[in-house]
């Protein structure tokens, strides 16, 4: 009886085949029960709907009751109580603010400015960007840009205060609540993917011209990051410190203020320095608004095609900018200095507010002393005589470059070729074959890409994003504008992929690549308009030009990080079985930067859109064209839903280019 034994067939344990054994994998899945649903909806969609564009019939026209809101809210506004007593002493408010603090600045002189942010930048974040900004302020000076500089510097003193109040205050409450936080997800996604520039319609409808608006703009802008950021940092704290603080017997307060934001303090700096960064992009924008300053120099010189003054005010734009970000991205050194955001070290007899009351009085004491000896001098504001033009010398330099370039390159053509082959090439056709999709394809195309790139939740949400721009009547020119996107998309990834894969190669090139990508990634959207209408005219090529140049930076570092962080040990085991670079890149590198590639894609997708829309300043149409329209004439009904499709548009790129990981179950 012992002996006997119970065999089993080969055939039962006999290896899956090749079928089998990729439909374990999630991707094969899915990919097989979206080939089955396609095969059998299909033939019943095409019956029953046919494969035209959006029908009349799922359409909703919402023009009528925005156009008697856009009325009753012009016919009110200096009327009604709503306006009189709640948003009067909103904008009161703010234009007090901004003129409290540019006369502030006014009061300091150039001397006093300069050796404030200079100081500043030293203690917070070393010798180099109190360099920097010294050397930034004086080029201000220079180009006889300093009183606009001091405009947009106290707008975005105002703006960027309010930002970080509103975000840490929405941060703290996502942070400390698991409901507050599911509920904030959805609302800052769609403000991150929504462009700047669909901002503000809604405040010059309520604000009117001026600088609110501006400020309310940027403020809506600008804080979703810092919201973002304070909420991720708070709910990222070790458990381990909060359940010893906790034994302690701490409070919720205690446990806050001791533990929770210390730990935090590196996102939280993240988040101040990145609503810096969109706050300045935004007050440069809201110049269409009325906002004054760098922002207004450089729109009107939009308007006449001048180079040379948009140069001169963008300069002192990218300066700014670079100021800023190295000053607020010292927090490395913040966090590691005593009088920093941290817990103070233990010092005999409470010796530490002493020396940061030693410090902050030798800092007042330097300050009073160069604001002093400026006035003396009588200088208020910069000298003319310290002054340096460089419009003429720049124009001359275009008009030269658009001479030569812009149809006399022998052989290839000139950039205005360039622009008609791009638009008649690549464009026009794209568009036509997005417009002739039918539309329930569309939508079958995008649930199936996003559900094979996340869940089944992205996946309905950009297939409901999608819908609602065909619900609102805008299906065709948001087609438009998403030809727009993927044709430069196409050209900012393959570009940006090849200076990746050259950077992360060559330490040499990516330390000379460094300072210019810091360059262009500062520098603000509309800056980049002023010369590619120069050189490609006014159309859809421009605003595609535009928009690759402002994306290539972010992918580009993306990438070369991504490539360069890939584990050394699988490199050194490809090297041994003798694979070639290229065989590295594609079956190593590649592989393992994963992650980072699809940030790449997404990225490209979001600041692609952005500057597209912008685009509808210089010809570039569709949906930029109409909230450019809706602010012209002060239309609420097409401007609010152009803005609206925007964010649709924006909400579904960036689900259908962002993966997410599926929840374990």
């Amino acid at each position: 009886m012992s002996t006997a034994t119970t065999a089993v067939p080969p055939r039962a344990v006999a290896p899956p085949g090749r079928l089998r054994t990729a439909l374990r994998r999630p991707a094969a899945r899915k990919l097989l029960l979206l080939g089955i649903v396609t095969a059998v909806l299909a033939p019943l969609a095409a019956a029953r709907w046919g494969s035209g564009a959006w029908p009349d019939a799922l359409t909703v026209d919402l023009a009528g009751p925005l156009g008697r809101a856009n009325d009753w809210i012009i016919d009110n506004r200096d009327g009604h109580w709503l306006f009189l007593y709640f948003f009067g002493h909103i904008s009161n408010a703010i234009i007090t603010s901004v003129r409290g603090v540019y006369l502030v600045l006014l009061a300091l002189g150039w001397a006093g400015v300069t050796a404030g942010a200079s100081l500043l930048a030293w203690r917070l974040a070393g010798v180099r960007a109190a360099v920097t900004a010294l050397a930034s302020f004086a080029v201000c000076g220079l180009l006889g840009m300093w009183v606009p500089t001091m405009r947009t510097l106290a707008l975005m003193i105002v703006a960027v205060a309010a930002s970080v109040a509103v975000g840490a205050l929405l941060g703290l409450a996502g942070g400390l609540s698991d409901r507050m936080f599911r509920a904030m997800r959805p609302v800052l996604d769609t403000m991150q993917a929504l462009p700047a520039f669909a901002y503000l319609l809604p405040v010059v409808l309520v604000f009117g011209i001026g600088v609110a608006p501006a400020v309310l703009a940027t403020v809506v802008y600008a804080a979703p990051p810092m919201a973002r950021l304070t909420a991720m940092g708070l709910r990222g704290t070790d458990q381990g410190v909060l359940e010893a603080v906790d034994s302690l017997g701490a409070t919720g307060r205690q446990r806050l203020l001791t533990a929770r934001l210390p730990l935090a303090r590196r996102e939280l700096l993240l988040g101040v320095n990145q609503s810096i960064m969109m706050a300045l992009s935004m007050a440069v924008i809201a110049s269409v608004i009325g906002a004054d300053g760098l922002g207004d120099r450089v729109y009107q010189a939009l308007s006449t095609v001048d180079v040379g003054s948009a140069l001169a005010a963008g300069i002192p734009i990218v300066l700014l900018a670079i100021v800023l970000d190295r000053t607020t991205a010292g927090h490395r050194s913040v966090g590691s200095r005593s009088a920093g955001l941290g817990a103070p070290p233990a010092v005999a007899g409470g010796g530490w507010a002493p020396r940061r009351t030693r410090t902050l009085t030798t800092w007042a004491v330097a300050i009073a002393a160069v604001v002093a000896l400026g006035r003396a001098a009588g200088a208020k504001s910069w000298p003319d005589h310290w002054t340096v033009a460089i419009a003429t010398p720049v124009n001359t330099a275009k008009d030269w470059m658009v001479d030569h370039l812009y149809s006399g390159i022998p052989g290839i053509g000139g950039t205005a070729d360039w622009a008609a082959h791009y638009t008649g090439w690549v464009l026009d056709p794209l568009r036509d074959g997005l417009q002739g999709l039918p539309w329930w394809g569309a939508l079958a195309l995008v649930a199936a890409l996003a559900w094979m790139i996340g869940t089944w939740r992205t996946a309905l949400t950009a297939t409901l994003s999608l819908a609602a721009i065909g619900v609102l009547g805008r299906w065709n020119v948001a087609m438009d504008t998403l030809s727009q996107v993927l044709a430069a998309v196409a050209v900012t990834l393959v570009a940006g992929f090849a200076i990746a894969v050259v950077a992360a190669r060559s330490p040499r090139v990516d330390r000379l690549l460094r300072p210019v990508l810091d360059v262009f990634q500062t520098m603000p959207q509309f800056v980049y308009l002023i010369p590619v209408v120069a050189l490609f005219g006014i159309g859809r090529a421009p605003a595609a030009a535009a928009a690759i140049v402002y994306a290539l930076p972010a992918v580009v570092r993306i990438v070369s990080q991504g490539l360069r962080q890939a584990d050394p040990a699988a490199l050194e085991s490809a090297r041994s079985l003798g694979a070639t670079g290229g065989q590295q890149l594609r079956q190593v590198q590649f592989p393992l930067a994963r992650a980072e590639l699809l940030l790449a894609v997404n990225q490209a997708v979001v600041l692609v859109l952005s500057v597209v829309i912008i685009g509808g300043l210089v010809g570039g149409g569709a949906l930029g064209y109409e909230v450019v329209f809706g602010l012209a004439q002060g239309d609420l009904a097409t401007g609010l839903m152009a803005g609206t499709a925007i964010a649709c548009l924006g909400l579904m790129l960036d689900r259908v280019t962002q993966p997410t990981k599926p929840k374990e179950g």
